[in-house]
């Protein structure tokens, strides 16, 4: 076993945008793992919540008004390399996202290899 050192990025998408925003991804980044390109993941439907404040801009809700909405866990794993990861999350993620803020989440992490 080998293990590889990757960044695991997670994203929180609304549904109607999911395809949109992985898409995205995918035309900046291969997401090649071992011999497997364009690797991700999505979850089930979940729910997000949030409250905008004064001055955001929100696609959804209203400034002060907590917002419940459904939501997507997409899920993929890069090699570490921070040139790499901003171009994913600043040309892929970022622009085709709906949220003014979209929540993404970076981990440091260990992927076992064969």
């Amino acid at each position: 076993m080998k293990l590889q050192a990757v960044y695991r990025v997670t994203v929180y998408v609304p549904p109607a945008h999911v395809q949109r925003v992985v898409d995205a991804i995918c035309a900046v980044d291969d997401l090649r793992i071992a011999g497997y390109e364009y690797v991700l993941w999505t979850s089930a439907l979940g729910t997000e919540q949030f409250r905008p404040l004064p001055g955001a801009t929100p696609t959804q809700g209203e400034v002060g008004e907590l917002t419940r909405a459904p939501t997507v866990r997409v899920e993929f794993c890069i090699a570490r390399d921070p040139e790499r990861l901003r171009r994913v999350i600043e040309q892929g993620i970022r622009p085709s996202h709906p949220w003014e803020i979209p929540a993404i989440f970076v981990d440091e992490s260990q992927l076992p290899l064969p």
